[in-house]
């Protein structure tokens, strides 16, 4: 039997990865998140992170069918301080369960197509901008003036045109403003019911 795929998307700071570290714990689930997917950037500075072609997504779907597959993956590993990718992969073997998480992973059709289990947490913009403008200035050192321009430039825009349409497209939405435990506990009862 292949492993059950649970994609897991929703805007930034919405909760999915914090869900989705739940649940995997849970639910004894590889999790991969999209982050790692990202290519390399040369200047950081007012690169768009947002948009589809910041992030390697077809390796994410051949690692995904190789995972699929029953056969083990050399996941790329990502350092955000570099912004490049590290010489070696993560090699990881497949799970009963899989789960991807990320902003983008239901945007792109070839890997919603893979889901046994697609999944959007939606929380309104203005909770999600005070949880990022928290999350990076507490835990990243940014100022609030640049998480807002970065927000205003790329994050907002990109949410609009790639991410929340995804919520329509998902087969359970999640709410990114209920108790934490809430979310994880519904999200581990669906995959269970399906899988």
């Amino acid at each position: 039997m292949s492993p059950f795929l649970v994609v897991i998307a929703g805007g930034t700071a919405s909760g999915k990865s914090t869900a989705a570290e739940r649940a995997a714990v849970e639910l004894n689930a590889l999790l991969i998140s999209h982050d790692r997917y990202y290519l390399d950037v040369a200047e950081p500075r007012g690169h768009n992170y947002d948009h589809p072609d910041a992030l390697d997504t077809a390796r994410l779907v051949r690692d995904l069918r190789e995972l699929l597959a029953g056969r083990a993956a050399g996941l790329p590993v990502y350092d955000f301080p570099t912004h490049c990718r590290l010489p070696e992969p993560e090699v990881v073997e497949p799970s009963d369960i899989i789960l991807v998480e990320g902003i983008l992973t239901l945007a792109d059709p070839r890997v919603a197509a893979l889901a046994a289990l697609s999944v959007y947490v939606d929380a309104p913009d203005d909770i999600r901008l005070v949880r990022r403008i928290r999350r990076d200035v507490v835990a990243r050192g940014r100022t609030v003036d640049g998480v807002l321009d970065q927000y205003l430039a790329t994050v907002r825009p990109m949410h609009n045109t790639f991410v929340a349409p995804c919520l329509h497209i998902a087969d359970l939405v999640l709410s990114g403003v209920d108790p934490i435990e809430a979310v994880v506990g519904q999200l581990v009862s669906a995959v269970r019911s399906r899988g």
